[in-house]
């Protein structure tokens, strides 16, 4: 978990120089078409709307088996109608809608979970209620007995899928702090936040429910059946603390949580797909805004992914979830890895047209050396993943797991039959065009005002 805390941090870091210096609207695939290969690119813009065309009827799925904690005996299918209308509902309303559910959302989420760490770190001292059975001191007990690290290496590669699907849009902050009228101010804090969220919310929030719930408990989600009542960790620990209400609570929690991500996922495929139509790299169609901003074909599109989620209603349903939940996280891992050799590209390309860092407003931490720990470590998830794939010398678990790998490669081909491109040598790099005018008086000033500050203040400043 560490190692993709600091994975991710360099991927957003990067991005953010790259957002700063190059503002883009729709997706990331426009850095490998500019700064890797066209073609690549391509490969990528519909990497990214395939990755969220996949996230939507997972969430949707998700949103029935946690409504599934309170009430088994209405079927899934009613739940995911309701929360599709809703999602709908969100949409009709454009970015104002979406900004509007994010902002709220994102504000109980962040509540939440600092209520969950410090009830957790009660009760693995033992000061839960006498009801509970962390009512004695708790400790680290389950990391001994059944252990952590379930089933070896094997098992800790086969999480990391897993893991890039949970870590999906963490990305999108890059772009979003780089449209502010002054991104050396605003940038840095919003990447910052991306660290200490990862921190708080995955790793501590996972390390308290590996504390506090077996990774054998017959009560948890399972892999294998999607269809029964079993439930989130985070819900288990507060129900077995004794503390009545909490736990639906905390399954409500998990409930808005699914559904942000479900109103992202089609705010950010249609956005993605209508500028792929606008450059040309989509049918021409889904370039359509309305007079409100709205991509109406794209959301469109993006809606009817969401009815895959009633796939989930048959017997093979589990196994259909499997296969989407191995394809998204995948994908992120190649949009991940493609954001620091575009950045990597980039900084190559700067220093051949005679420029300098000073030009840059906003340095990624750890240059271009950050951007290569960040691909290196894509890469060996990737490997990891392939690891696993091959290991049961199985084909259908291989090709459940790497499919989004001959996808990808499919897409490249495409783009390359289509637009007859290949790499770029770093002098066919463009590095001027849509390049953004900075207020560098506004920038140094506040460069100054920075520098100014105590040490104290400046070391602060740097962590939060």
């Amino acid at each position: 978990m560490i190692r993709r805390d600091a994975k991710l941090t360099f991927v957003v870091y990067a991005l953010g120089e790259l957002a700063v210096m190059f503002p883009v609207s729709g997706g990331f695939y426009t850095y490998s078409t500019r700064f890797i290969d066209p073609s690549w690119g391509f490969a990528m813009g519909w990497n990214y709307v395939f990755q969220w065309a996949i996230v939507l009827p997972l969430e949707l799925t998700v949103c029935a088996i946690t409504i599934g904690y309170w009430n088994q005996d209405i079927s899934e299918g009613v739940w995911i109608t309701i929360f599709l209308v809703t999602i709908i509902i969100f949409n009709i309303f454009g970015t104002i809608g979406y900004a509007e559910e994010e902002f709220w959302a994102s504000l109980f989420k962040l509540s939440a979970t600092v209520i969950f760490l410090i009830v957790a770190l009660v009760l693995v001292l033992g000061g839960g209620p006498e009801r509970g059975i962390y009512n004695n001191y708790w400790g680290a007990r389950l990391w001994y007995e059944p252990g952590a690290f379930k089933n070896g290496f094997t098992g800790f590669c086969s999480v990391f899928v897993t893991a890039a699907f949970a870590f999906s849009g963490t990305e999108l902050v890059g772009l979003a702090a780089a449209e502010s009228a002054n991104p050396v101010k605003s940038l840095p804090g919003a990447i910052k936040q991306v660290f200490w969220r990862i921190t708080l919310f995955y790793i501590l929030g996972l390390f308290f429910v590996g504390l506090l719930v077996s990774s054998d408990d017959s009560n948890l989600l399972s892999s294998d059946d999607h269809s029964g009542s079993n439930t989130s960790p985070f819900v288990l620990a507060l129900k077995y603390a004794g503390l009545n209400g909490m736990d639906h609570f905390m399954n409500f929690v998990i409930l808005v949580s699914v559904l942000s991500i479900s109103v992202s996922a089609v705010y950010g495929g249609s956005r993605t797909l209508t500028a792929l139509a606008q450059q040309g790299y989509a049918p021409k169609i889904f370039s359509y805004i309305d007079r409100s901003g709205r991509p109406l074909a794209s959301v469109g599109v993006n809606i009817l992914c969401g009815f895959i989620a009633y796939v989930s209603l048959d017997d093979k349903g589990p196994v259909v979830f499997d296969w989407l939940l191995a394809l998204s996280g995948l994908a992120a891992l190649f949009t991940w890895g493609s954001i620091c050799l575009a950045h990597i590209r980039f900084r190559k390309a700067w220093a051949l047209h005679g420029h300098t860092l000073d030009e840059i407003p906003f340095r990624a931490i750890g240059g271009v050396y950050g951007s290569w720990i960040g691909l290196v470590l894509n890469i060996l998830v990737l490997i990891a993943t392939l690891y696993t794939a091959i290991e049961p010398l199985d084909a259908e678990a291989f090709f459940k797991t790497y499919l989004a790998f001959p996808v990808v490669l499919i897409f490249w081909a495409i783009g390359y039959f289509w637009k007859k491109t290949g790499w770029l040598r770093t002098d066919q790099i463009d590095i001027d065009t849509g390049r953004r005018e900075h207020d560098w008086d506004r920038i140094n000033a506040y460069r100054e005002k920075v520098a100014s500050w105590p040490t104290w203040r400046r070391v602060l400043h740097k962590i939060v």
